[in-house]
């Protein structure tokens, strides 16, 4: 009998690298992967528990699953797996409950997939949570980008975040071991790896290495790739990071880098590690030195004790920060924060239009950022098609661009020239193998 696996991926891209993870593992004992639209034997879901409404996609999934197939075998992984065990397992439908190392053991703790009155529970407390379980995308995927997990678990304090209840603290690949699996990676013909963790910038910080070490060794590896870290925090964004951006084409001159908010009292409040005069001067220095860098923020709007003063003074720093574009997050109430027992709770409507006015924000960013690009040689790795008559990618400094061409293109590194911008997508229409460019019409 051809036994199948299905799996759905809540969250960061972490989790995605982990998925993958787990899937290989499922190939591995003799299952066929299949979408999770189809019928299969067992259904993987790896969760996540930023948002409130955790329980409710949950929930929503589960119920995806049984409607493909009643008897199929239901686990429930991941971070929220880790907090709300008990809830996930009351379920209906849910056979198995694992915790967030216990996800990297499926084969080690069931036996064989066969539907259950109970369901078991797979979790250890977080606070033995010490062990680095590797993860990243395999060439099974069939993807130009893969993510590869150096880093997991987090030693701050933020008074919003829940993840370092349901991941533990900091801990990271040891560095041989890392530039091995990058290897292998390019070995499979990767051509951008995406550098991920719950907090990337922290890596190496208890095996005596750090980031920037492990950055060196990954950008000396022979093959044309380039690397693109997920996000870093802007107290560990280091000068000699900086610097190797500029001296280095295999670091992508793009960051992401978390802000949560413009108003120097919510991040106090938030336990942030730096204030709006840090944030700027490091932006300021990054675009100094990198050119056509891009750059995304992360941005939390509603966090209790937000008046409409904060909130106006983080628009207005928003505003005059040079961002490509702005990763915009509702504040959501998490169990076991010190955020939750904060007075001040911004209501759902002004939630709401605090919400829309960020989004409208990050729209003219992208769009301003996308137009200086208008003119400028650039280096787009093609990653898809649409109907055999687009090819889409992307470039170093995260550049969406379109290019109408029925050749097939995916995984190419390819030098274009910028033309024009439409609903935020730079167009061309002709490319050539570098090192030669080109000059596109209109």
């Amino acid at each position: 009998m051809n036994k199948t696996v299905a799996l759905y991926t809540l969250g960061c891209k972490l989790n995605f690298s982990e998925t993958s993870t787990i899937g290989n593992e499922f190939l591995q004992n003799g299952f066929t992967k299949v979408e999770f639209n189809e019928s299969a034997n067992v259904y993987v879901i790896n969760t996540c528990t930023v948002t409130e409404n955790a329980e409710k996609d949950c929930r929503q999934i589960v119920r995806r699953a049984l409607r493909q197939n009643h008897d199929a075998y239901i686990i429930v992984t991941g971070c929220y797996a880790q907090l709300r065990a008990d809830d996930i397992a009351k379920i209906p439908g849910v056979d198995a409950v694992l915790g967030s190392s216990e996800k990297f053991k499926i084969f080690e703790l069931i036996k064989d997939f066969e539907k259950q009155e109970l369901s078991c529970i797979y979790v250890n407390p977080t606070e033995e949570l010490s062990d680095f379980n590797s993860a990243h995308s395999s060439s099974a995927d069939d993807r130009t980008r893969a993510y590869f997990k150096i880093q997991d678990g987090c030693d701050y304090k933020c008074t919003f975040c829940t993840i370092p209840l349901a991941r533990g603290g900091s801990r990271s690949l040891d560095i041989d071991s890392a530039v091995i699996q990058f290897k292998d990676l390019i070995k499979n013909g990767y051509k951008e790896i995406i550098i991920t963790g719950v907090n990337v910038g922290d890596y190496g910080k208890n095996i005596d290495v750090d980031f920037y070490s492990l950055l060196k060794k990954l950008v000396s590896v022979e093959g044309d790739f380039r690397i693109r870290i997920s996000s870093i925090e802007p107290n560990l964004l280091t000068d000699e990071i900086i610097q190797l951006a500029v001296d280095n084409p295999k670091i992508c001159n793009h960051f992401h880098i978390p802000l949560q908010s413009g108003s120097d009292k919510i991040l106090r409040l938030m336990q942030r590690r730096y204030n709006t005069s840090d944030y700027k001067i490091l932006i300021e220095k990054v675009v100094s030195k990198i050119p056509n860098v891009g750059i995304g923020i992360d941005v939390i709007i509603g966090f209790p004790g937000e008046t409409e003063d904060d909130f106006l003074d983080t628009y207005n720093f928003l505003k005059e920060l040079p961002a490509s574009y702005l990763h915009v997050f509702t504040y959501s109430e998490r169990p076991d924060t010190k955020a939750i027992l904060m007075d001040g709770k911004v209501s759902a409507e002004e939630k709401k239009r605090r919400s829309s006015m960020l989004r409208i924000l990050s729209e003219k960013k992208k769009n301003e950022f996308y137009r200086k690009m208008i003119g400028k040689n650039l280096r787009v790795l093609f990653e898809e098609t649409e109907k055999e008559s687009n090819l889409y990618g992307f470039t170093s400094n995260y550049v969406k661009v379109k290019y109408p061409s029925e050749t097939d293109l995916v995984n190419n590194f390819k030098f274009v020239k910028i033309k024009s911008v439409i609903d935020n997508i730079c167009l061309t229409e002709k490319l050539l193998n570098e090192p030669k460019m080109v000059e596109i019409s209109l």
